[in-house]
């Protein structure tokens, strides 16, 4: 039997009979066009397809077709798969295309159709051109053209059988010899086996009886896989196997008689002879020796030998790591305190991204490109015994821009809250509104505006966005419709960020307008449009307005249109039936009084300033090669809204627009940024002329881009969720204004949720507007206390290591803030308790001195305050430029979530540093023994104390400058804690009262006070006194 370069013989045996036709060339697949048909239909890598009659042996008739068909199926239609990874289903009495599905970016591997089900498996290309098998088979419903589910197999499925009685019972194979047996309407739950095969897997083949199983490999051994031997049935009725004919063996040759053997001649080309296209370059880097072979090593007469540990599978290696292109692995960075040391020994040998440029370029495995580039991975934290602190995030951000942290409830929102950042119009909405008098607790674009103006603040330092998530997490509207993480059910990531988008744009619009009273916002976020609805029975029409704050995109005509399959849709198409809508369902009818189907189609009115678009993949997976075609998506768009109808234009169609001089209503949007797997933003910068930079925030990495690494998608793991255009020419309106307007009027309120609370007579708690109105350079000194919230979450591993997977958790309690100079210098303007919706799992009463009494609102004796208040009054203090005075600073601003420029604070900790002697920092206790002779925090804290003596230890700071001894005094405040080990003594001991008497300065400060001169300062609740002899020196 002669055959072609590949694909089946030219003919077909039928009953004695043969089929033979010139046109046959490169035939792959058939299929029987029904179950009872006698006829068959046969294609492959050819133009043409033949219908063949397999009782007469005849062609009945040859179909034209422009696909390449690599195998096929019957079940209600023929399912044809093609070399580019699609399967047409084909009509089997016209045999034309009804349908196209794009299973794999691919070839197919296998597939099986029965019951109005089609699972397939196939190859995808990964990142670089790699080629290798999803880890997925597809489901897909012949009943309603949808895909239905994913069945996941780790392995790669490369075969798939369908049981011919368990309808929904499907088993997959991998090429090693996995068996996976799994039901397709339930995929969670399935049976793993193992096949022991002396080399790979070719064939997998169930009997129809269900009753055994086939599995063939490369050398041409079969195994049969069966239930029972003695019940083994292939068929329900079987008939007789038809053997081949005996070959009778050749008569002998003698080869010393005259007789010429001529050598074979062929006129078509050998099945040997490969062409180029079958032809792959293939072969790894050899697999590494484990670790624990090479320990046992022994010389033997033939190199060297050892036991086998026995930790892998036969033919089964460990994936190789993700290396770099100078060849080391990339990992974390060293801990801070790690560097330190490892400079201080002189074996700083650390990488950093500035020295190998990793996170440009993909990770590589050996020689082979890795599927997702290092700078698109997860970012984890690593904990040391010094908390989050000592991670050192400026590995992974060189930028002026500040990244989110990873470790908080809901932090999935942290690319969705940068793209809001870097939209301009947004950001100015959210801080002006944020600078207004809004005190609403559940106000969502408050705490955006603190968001934004706290990333802009840091410059690049990290940030976390804990308060936004927090009031997130606690609105009942967002519990709702599971969009928290306590609260959503098992869903994607990309659904539930695209349900936030949806909610997040929806409730600020519903903030803004509740506080202004105006529809400056909605203008900017929301598309307004009426729908249409028109009974197909009656032909009544119902017209409702329809005001949408997103457009949610819809590949419906791609569905629906055969000729649009065929070629690719622009962008500006896709988003033009977004807007318009049109579907058909069925519906109250109004006239009728009954559920008819009703005609739905939106007319849109007019468009914003902030055009937000959901892509909508999750629901249209099919729609994912669209965005992997290089430039589909535009950066630049308009829309004309004319005598009620919707134009988008995009490219030389935009700019034809552009330059024509009729008045048409045009709107140009720009492309500020976009949500994918992690997010993509192009910078707004103040400066009009310079161009917006891409930028990559993936949580709290932030790295340049360029344009065309920012819109390029891949189908396998990059695609985009959300997208954002703003109009052209506000790309660059970064508006601070807001801080002209500052609403600082709750400075001089009291506020308090206990009724039961009373201030006592004269107590000057609120500034005085006329004399104590806080102006930029105005000193704060400032205490706070904390409550945990949740405690750590640590792992300890077989070995005992112990690691750190979440910190604990705190929440601000209590903050005082004093006055630093006046009659009233050192009496609290603010001491606020903050009311905490959360359980407390620690007071923490020795160093915080709060109780639970302090904290309830039945209870309390103190002013119970929310904590947006407290948050407010500490945030317009920043803003006005007051300079906060206090003892370990940064920490405190750090879990209030609120940052202060370095130039803003005034730190204890830091003032007493020196870092040449020791890398310890001495205690608010231990300086203001030894300097002031006071002795504090005896039992408990009290931020009102605390406060007080910070400015006390400032301004003997300041003392010490004046004099110039500040170097020499604290080396002699080490010294002295060196030797008493940097605690205060026991009072009444030999070594009390210790500490600094008195230092003389010109400038006629007096001399600092004994701790019995009953000159400190009093401790909450006491009532303190008032003027020169409630604080004297060492105040101004």
């Amino acid at each position: 039997m002669a055959r072609n370069s590949s694909g089946i013989p030219p003919y077909r045996r039928t009953r004695g009979k043969k089929v033979v036709d010139d046109s046959m060339t490169a035939l792959q697949c058939m299929s029987f066009l029904g179950k009872n048909s006698s006829e068959i239909l046969v294609a492959g890598c050819q133009n043409v397809m033949y219908v063949i009659d397999v009782e007469k042996g005849t062609i009945v008739k040859q179909v034209d077709t422009e696909y390449h068909y690599t195998m096929m199926k019957f079940c209600r239609y023929v399912c044809a798969g093609t070399d580019k990874g699609a399967v047409n289903f084909l009509d089997p009495d016209t045999l034309e295309k009804i349908e196209s599905w794009q299973a794999y970016t691919d070839q197919l591997s296998d597939m099986y159709a029965q019951n109005d089900y089609l699972v397939t498996c196939g190859w995808a290309h990964r990142l670089h051109g790699a080629r290798m098998l999803e880890p997925f088979a597809r489901v897909y419903n012949l009943r309603i053209h949808k895909l239905d589910s994913l069945m996941p197999f780790h392995g790669g499925p490369a075969f798939v059988q369908m049981h011919p009685k368990l309808f929904t019972t499907s088993i997959l194979a991998s090429a090693t010899g996995s068996l996976q047996v799994v039901d397709i309407m339930n995929p969670d739950t399935s049976s793993l086996h193992q096949a022991n095969l002396a080399n790979y897997m070719t064939h997998l083949v169930l009997a129809p009886s269900g009753a055994a199983m086939a599995l063939a490999d490369v050398d041409g051994a079969v195994q049969i896989w069966a239930a029972s031997k003695s019940k083994l049935r292939y068929t329900e009725s079987s008939t007789p196997t038809e053997f081949a004919d005996e070959i009778y063996p050749l008569p002998p040759m003698n080869i010393d008689s005259d007789l010429t053997v001529g050598m074979p001649y062929y006129r078509e080309k050998l099945l040997s002879a490969w062409s180029e296209d079958h032809v792959y370059q293939v072969g790894l880097l050899p697999p590494r020796i484990d670790p624990d072979i090479l320990k046992q090593l022994d010389p033997s007469h033939i190199g060297y030998r050892a036991s086998n540990p026995r930790k892998t599978l036969r033919n089964q290696i460990d994936r190789l790591s993700i290396v770099d292109s100078d060849g080391t692995a990339l990992t974390a960075p060293k801990f801070l305190s790690e560097k330190e040391r490892d400079t201080n020994d002189g074996t700083d040998k650390d990488r950093r991204i500035s020295d190998a440029d990793v996170f440009t370029n993909s990770g590589v495995i050996g020689s082979i490109k890795a599927d997702v580039p290092a700078m698109y991975q997860l970012m984890e934290i690593k904990y040391s015994r010094f908390g989050v602190d000592d991670f050192d995030f400026g590995f992974y951000n060189k930028t002026q821009f500040s990244g989110l942290e990873t470790h908080i409830t809901n932090s999935y929102l942290n690319p969705l809250l940068q793209l809001f950042k870097y939209t301009p119009l947004f950001r100015n909405a959210a801080l002006h509104h944020a600078a207004s008098s809004c005190l609403t607790e559940s106000c969502l674009l408050c705490e955006l505006g603190y968001l934004f103006d706290m990333l802009e603040k840091a410059g690049g330092q990290k940030c976390h966005a804990t308060n936004f998530l927090k009031a997130f997490s606690s609105h009942s509207e967002a519990s709702k419709l599971q969009l928290t993480e306590e609260t959503s059910p098992p869903s994607s990531l990309e659904s539930r960020i695209q349900a936030a988008n949806r909610f997040l744009l929806k409730q600020v619009a519903a903030d803004y307008q509740r506080h202004a009273f105006d529809a400056k916002l909605d203008l900017t976020l929301t598309t307004q449009a009426f729908t249409n609805m028109r009974c197909t029975n009656c032909s009544s029409e119902t017209l409702r307005s329809n005001p949408k704050h997103l457009i949610e995109l819809s590949y419906h005509a791609l569905r629906m249109n055969p000729r649009m399959r065929n070629s690719t849709p622009a962008f500006s198409r896709i988003l033009q039936d977004s807007f318009d809508g049109e579907n058909r369902q069925r519906m109250w009818c109004d006239r009728e009084r009954r559920y008819q189907p009703l005609d739905r189609w939106e007319t849109t009115q007019n468009v914003p300033a902030i055009l937000m678009i959901n892509t909508g993949l999750n629901k249209q997976v099919e729609a994912r090669q669209l965005w992997s075609v290089p430039g589909w998506l535009p950066d630049r768009i308009g829309i004309v809204i004319e005598k009620g109808r919707l134009l988008c234009l995009e490219g030389e169609a935009l700019r034809v627009s552009q330059r024509s001089r009729q008045s048409r209503p045009l709107v140009v949007y720009d492309l500020v940024g976009l949500v994918a797997d992690v997010s993509s933003v192009a910078l707004s910068s103040r400066n009009p002329q310079e161009d917006a930079q891409w930028h990559l925030f993936n949580d709290f990495l932030v790295r340049k881009v360029d344009r065309h690494e920012a819109l390029q998608f891949d189908a396998t793991w990059k695609t985009p969720t959300i997208l954002a255009y703003q109009c052209q020419g506000v790309n660059n309106a970064v508006d601070d204004s807001w801080r002209d307007s500052l609403d600082i009027s709750c400075l001089f309120q009291n506020w308090s949720l206990n009724p039961q609370h009373v201030l006592p007579e004269n107590w000057p708690n609120v500034l005085d507007v006329s004399t104590e109105r806080p102006v930029e350079g105005t000193y704060v000194p400032i205490d706070t206390e904390f409550v945990q919230l949740k405690q750590e979450e640590v792992e300890i591993s077989a070995t005992g290591n112990r690691e750190i997977v979440r910190p604990t958790r705190e929440g601000l309690a209590r903050v005082s803030v004093l006055r630093a100079s006046g009659p009233c210098a050192g009496v609290p303007f603010i001491d606020d308790y903050v009311f905490i919706h959360e359980p407390v799992v620690d007071y923490v009463t020795k160093f915080s001195g709060m109780i639970a009494d302090d904290l309830n609102p039945a209870l309390s004796l103190h002013p119970l305050v929310p904590l947006k208040v407290a948050y407010k009054k500490l945030w317009i203090l920043l803003n006005i430029g007051c300079i906060f005075v206090g003892h370990g600073l940064v920490k405190d601003f750090r879990t209030i979530n609120i940052f202060v420029p370095k130039a803003q604070i005034v730190d204890t900790v830091t003032l007493f540093y020196n870092p040449t002697r020791t890398k310890r920092s001495l205690g608010l206790r231990f300086l203001a023994w030894y300097l002031l002779k006071e002795d504090i925090q005896t039992t408990t804290h009290d931020s009102i104390e605390d406060a007080l003596t910070a400015l006390k230890l400032w301004r003997k700071y300041q003392e010490f400058e004046d004099a110039g001894i500040v170097d020499k005094m604290v080396k002699e405040i080490y010294a002295a804690g060196k030797k008493w080990n940097y605690r205060v003594p026991e009072k009444g001991s030999e070594r009390w009262p210790g500490g600094l008497m008195t230092v003389s300065n010109n400038r006629g400060r007096e001399d600092t006070p004994d701790m019995d001169s009953g000159v400190s300062g009093p401790t909450t609740p006491v009532k303190p006194k008032h003027g020169s002899e409630y604080f004297e020196s060492p105040l101004k």
